[in-house]
């Protein structure tokens, strides 16, 4: 007999579903009335606020400082970078009126064409680079560090909450240098950044690498990734930043007098996070349960479960669970105050549990008469839901210890999902084979991440999407000159790159 499980279907029977109902269960998001867009819920804002809060402060901590930009991006900007509108092109949405007007039927019509269309940003180095060229005149200016917190929409035919959304947040920082060896310093710097953010608190094991040209940002010369691997074996982008070169700096007259008082044209960079990260989360770390919080970047970390029979328990119990909260609240996790939730909904008790699971709360505490009477307070773990016997003083001493336990299991589980499924593959019978269905139902008919010699064509690359649906996720940073073979075109090849199906 199956297990009942508090998500359906599950991750086995169908990964896809799975996922859209962990997002809703786990009170993270729900679909809104604007075709494309998500209402983030509380619980979902919090944890991206949370992601928020640590990485402008790892962005601060090396001189970035935050500023605003307009929504929109005049038509006329974007289309100074040939290569970066082409890239964008399919997915911009264009505002091209000012005004609403009633029409012979009642109804309210566009009205006020607008001389030239406005785009609503997809991302916003075209309006920045108008800016930052007024800003910059003398190598004195420079470098220059910028980030901004903001929306941004790219027309998406089918949509996916967190994943793939019609409008989504993030944040895109751009800098301007005055050498191209800085520039690409930084812009690997920021790389390093997010590998940091994304093992360290996210608890997502990540491969960092360069993309292939193909895969690269549209306009940069160098992107460099985080991929990382899904429970259902796929790849997700996790975080990108991009080396521009001048290109950008050209297109909006980016210019500097250097120390000899010579015109030269600046180098720049640009990089982005968004609300992707909380996707990546859920496929990372969820269950048949519903959501897993690492509890680095858990919206809270405890949740104080009230149990009673009658109004005179009641008043005992939570009079116990009011000071049990404050004395935990005065704790610190990670440079940050312990969060404690105390639900005492009258719903029901095991209502009340199963929300708490699902929304993935690291620790769970229900207190009853008995527990008050006894001291004794059984704590049960999120992420594998064992149940530890305490006391409150034990508690005090314990619970980051307790908290440092389950983010390193969740890594380590994500880390031992991904070496399981990296195969190195070095004919292309193998390696059709590895991303052929056997079985389309089940989680292995697209394989994982195989490591495999390529030639370095666009061609090949072409060819291995258009039969396979498989693209070149990342050379990898760390990847050493290995004399191959490409495993399509028989020419040679100087490493191995990560092949994968992704998200």
């Amino acid at each position: 007999m199956a297990q009942k499980t508090a998500i359906t279907p599950t991750r086995a029977e169908d990964y896809a579903a799975w996922y859209q109902q962990v997002v809703r269960e786990a009170d993270l998001a729900e679909t809104s009335e604007v075709r494309g867009c998500m209402v983030i819920k509380p619980w979902g804002y919090a944890l991206w606020e949370n992601m928020q809060r640590t990485l402008d402060d790892m962005f601060k901590a090396r001189g970035v400082k935050n500023a605003y930009f307009p929504l929109f991006i005049p038509l006329r900007l974007l289309s100074k970078e040939a290569e970066h509108v082409e890239g964008f092109a399919k997915e911009c949405a264009v505002v091209t009126h000012h005004r609403l007007e009633a029409g012979p039927d009642g109804s309210l019509v566009p009205a006020g064409k607008l001389e030239e269309p406005y785009i609503v940003r997809p991302t916003s180095e075209t309006i920045i680079g108008e800016t930052f060229a007024k800003w910059i005149s003398s190598y004195r200016d420079l470098p220059l560090l910028i980030n901004q917190w903001a929306n941004v929409v790219r027309w998406e035919m089918r949509t996916r909450l967190f994943l793939r959304t019609t409008e989504f947040l993030w944040q895109e920082g751009h800098t301007v240098h005055s050498t191209s060896e800085e520039a690409d310093a930084f812009s690997r710097e920021i790389h390093r950044v997010y590998a940091d953010f994304h093992e360290n608190y996210l608890a997502i094991p990540v491969i960092m690498g360069r993309k292939t040209p193909g895969e690269r940002f549209p306009g940069a010369v160098e992107t460099y990734t985080l991929e990382a691997m899904m429970q259902d074996r796929k790849a997700l982008q996790a975080a990108t930043s991009h080396f521009l070169g001048q290109n950008f700096a050209k297109a909006a007259n980016i210019q500097f007098q250097n120390e000899a008082g010579q015109a030269e044209t600046a180098w720049t960079t640009s990089w982005g996070a968004s609300t992707r990260m909380v996707g990546g989360l859920v496929m990372c770390h969820a269950d048949d349960d519903g959501m897993i919080m690492p509890p680095r970047i858990a919206p809270a970390h405890v949740v104080l479960l009230p149990l009673w029979r009658d109004d005179a328990g009641k008043q005992a119990v939570m009079e116990y669970c009011q000071k049990l909260k404050q004395e935990l609240q005065m704790l610190t996790y990670h440079g940050r105050p312990v969060q404690v939730e105390l639900d005492a909904r009258d719903i029901g008790n095991g209502p009340r549990k199963w929300e708490w699971v699902k929304r993935g709360i690291p620790l769970r505490i229900e207190i009853g008469g008995r527990e008050v009477e006894s001291g004794s307070l059984p704590v049960t773990r999120r992420d594998t839901n064992e149940k530890v016997e305490t006391s409150a003083d034990t508690l005090m001493l314990d619970l980051t210890t307790m908290l440092d336990a389950i983010q390193s299991n969740l890594y380590n589980r994500a880390l031992e999902n991904r070496h399981k499924h990296t195969v190195e593959i070095d004919s292309k019978e193998e390696f059709y084979a590895y991303f052929t269905p056997q079985n389309a139902d089940k989680p292995e008919a697209h394989g994982g991440f195989a490591l495999a010699h390529w030639d370095g064509t666009a061609e090949t690359e072409a060819k291995i999407k258009a039969d396979l649906g498989v693209t070149a996720r990342c050379i990898p940073m760390d990847q050493m000159e290995q004399q191959g073979t490409c495993i399509i075109s028989g020419k040679p090849s100087k490493g191995r790159i990560i092949f994968a199906k992704a998200y």
